[in-house]
This record gives C-alpha cells, structure tokens and sequence, in this order.
C-alpha cells in the first residue's frame, strides 16, 4: 500500500456518526431535564396560585405591575420550555415521528429571553418569585443549548465534511496519519 492510500484511509471517517440528539434524549440525563422542568412548571404554578397571590397584594402599585409582567414572562417561559420537554419525550416514547416532533418543535419559542439585570426594580420583586425567575432562566439555557446540539443533524454526504472540519477530528485524523506509516 502506498503512502498515499494509506493517508487516505487514515483521513476517511472512523465507523459511524452518533447522533448526540438520539443518545440524549433515550437517556437518564434527559429524564432528569424533563423532571427538572415539570417540577419548576408545578412549583410555579403553585406559588402562583398561593402565596404568590398574596405576596403581590401587599405589594406598592408599580412593584404590583412589575410582578404582574415578571410571572407572565415566567408562565410563558415555562410552557416553552415545558412543550419542548413533552414533544422530546413524546418523540422518545415512539407516540409522534421525527417529521411531527420537527413541526410541533417549530411553534415552541426558544427565543433567549432577557435577563432579569435588565428589568429595572427586580430586586423589589418577592424573593420566591426572583428565585424562580432566575431558575427559569437557568433551564431555558440548558435547553436552548441542549435544543442546538440535539437538531444538528449529519448526513453521510456531509459527515466527511463535517469530521474534517472539526478541530479536534482534524488532529484526530493527523495523529492517525502519523502513526499509521
């Protein structure tokens, strides 16, 4: 074999692409996401039904507006989050198909949200509140990213492209080479 084939075979694609997508979603990890995030969803929708009802009457008018739109940025966050974690796991289960979890996904707003340093008398807001606001943010950045990672998709055509522009499969590819003469 010559030099040269042998450089070939040592740059051609090792074995099979994993879809990190796939793997995630039938694992423990995934389970642990989805409970985190329903967990969140029953806990907000609790204090806001309860003593969050109450913390809010107590408040000064303007605080009282602000708590009114800080929990329906919440809410609304939530869901998102709350519908990407049901179509994934439904998606998971086999009770929807890839073509339908795409189209489902594509109503649910991912959008980065702003952050509650930029709402002007948050500080003032119930601490409860504060607190959910900002795990809110916390998980909606998990699955923003996790979303990311779980959509990117390489076909074969493209996996050659894609292994050889990864930085860490390039240097992977080159070690191959060197110790493959």
């Amino acid at each position: 074999m010559s030099n040269v084939s042998r450089a070939e075979a040592a740059l051609a694609p090792q074995g099979v692409t994993v879809s990190f997508g796939e793997r995630f979603q039938a694992s423990a990890q995934f389970d642990g996401v989805f409970k985190q995030g329903m967990a969140l969803v029953e806990r907000t929708a609790a204090y806001l039904e309860g003593p969050g009802r109450a913390e809010a009457k107590r408040l000064p008018p303007s605080v009282n507006v602000l708590y009114a739109s800080e929990s329906m940025r919440l809410t609304t966050r939530l869901l998102d989050m709350a519908s990407w974690l049901l179509i994934r796991r439904a998606l998971k289960e086999g009770d929807i198909s890839e073509t339908e979890a795409q189209r489902k996904r594509k109503g649910v707003a991912l959008q980065a949200p702003s952050r509650s340093s930029h709402v002007g008398g948050f500080g003032e807001l119930p601490e409860t509140l504060r607190g959910l606001v900002e795990e809110s943010y916390a998980l909606h950045d998990r699955i923003v990213q996790l979303d990311r990672a779980m959509n990117v998709k390489a076909d074969n055509a493209g996996a050659t492209e894609a292994l050889l522009a990864n930085p860490v499969g390039t240097q992977m590819d080159r070690l191959r080479l060197a110790f493959s003469r």
